[in-house]
C-alpha cells in the first residue's frame, strides 16, 4: 500500500488539497483531524474539559469511534451516530488542538490512523503524520500558508455557515493555535526532515492541487 502524509498548521488547506488529490489518484483520503475533533466533541458533550487529563482518559475507554466512507467522503462516527457535521465548529476546533496535546489521546488513535493506511493507498493529513503515525510514508507533503491568509480562509468559512466569529477573532484564533500545536511536548507540529515544503499562500486552490499531484507523482517514479 501506498502512503502520502500531507501535514500543516490550520487553515493551510489540507483537507481540501488533500481530498482533490485523493480523488485524482483514486486513493482513501483520511482527515486525521476529524478524529480528534470526535474526542474534543466528545468531551465537550460530557462536561469534561479538553485540558483535562484524567477526565479525558476515563472517557477512553468506552468511546465507539469509526470512520466510515460513503461516496468518497468521510463520515466520523461516535456509537453509531454520525456527528461529522457537529464537529466543525470554533468550539470543537479548540477542544480538539486540545486534546491532541494529551499522550494518552494520541496513543488511544494511533492504531486507529496506522490501520486505515495498512489496509488502502491513502493521502493522510494531519499535523504530525509524516512525523510520527506514518514515518514512513512514501510521499511527505508539509502544506502551509501565512496566518493572515489562512484566517481569511477559515473565516470565509464560518461567514457561509452563520458564524458570527470577525476576521480579528479568527486571526487571533489561529495564531493562539499555531503557538500551541508547535510548541505542546508531544508530536509538535514541524516538517519532518524528508518533506517537501509546499505554500500555498498565493496560489489558486487549482495550482495548488497539481503541485501536490505532480510532487507525489514525481516522489513515486
Amino acid at each position: 500500500m501506498i502512503s502520502i502524509a500531507i501535514d500543516g498548521p490550520a487553515g493551510a488547506g489540507k483537507s481540501t488539497m488533500a481530498k482533490a488529490a485523493a480523488r485524482a489518484l483514486g486513493y482513501v483520503y483520511v482527515d486525521t483531524g476529524a478524529i480528534y475533533r470526535a474526542v474534543g466533541y466528545a468531551a465537550l458533550e460530557r462536561g469534561i474539559s479538553p485540558e483535562d487529563k484524567a477526565g479525558v482518559e476515563t472517557l477512553l475507554p468506552a468511546l465507539a469511534l469509526e470512520l466510515r466512507w460513503e461516496n468518497d467522503v468521510q463520515h466520523v462516527l461516535l456509537s453509531g451516530v454520525d456527528v461529522s457535521a457537529e464537529i466543525r465548529t470554533p468550539a470543537v476546533s479548540d477542544a480538539a488542538s486540545k486534546v491532541a496535546a494529551l499522550p494518552c489521546v494520541r496513543a488511544f488513535l494511533m492504531e486507529t490512523q496506522r490501520r486505515v493506511a495498512r489496509e488502502h493507498n491513502v493521502i493522510m493529513d494531519g499535523r504530525d503524520i509524516g512525523t510520527v503515525v506514518l514515518p514512513d510514508a512514501d510521499v511527505k507533503i508539509f502544506l502551509t500558508a501565512s496566518a493572515e491568509v489562512r484566517a481569511r480562509r477559515r473565516f470565509l468559512e464560518l461567514q457561509q455557515r452563520g458564524a458570527p466569529d470577525t476576521y480579528e477573532q479568527v486571526l487571533a484564533d489561529m495564531k493562539e493555535r499555531d503557538y500551541r500545536d508547535s510548541h505542546r511536548e508531544i508530536a509538535p507540529l514541524r516538517p519532518a526532515q524528508d518533506a517537501i515544503v509546499i505554500d500555498s499562500s498565493d496560489q489558486t486552490l487549482e495550482e495548488n492541487v497539481q503541485a501536490i499531484l505532480s510532487t507525489i507523482r514525481g516522489k513515486l517514479q
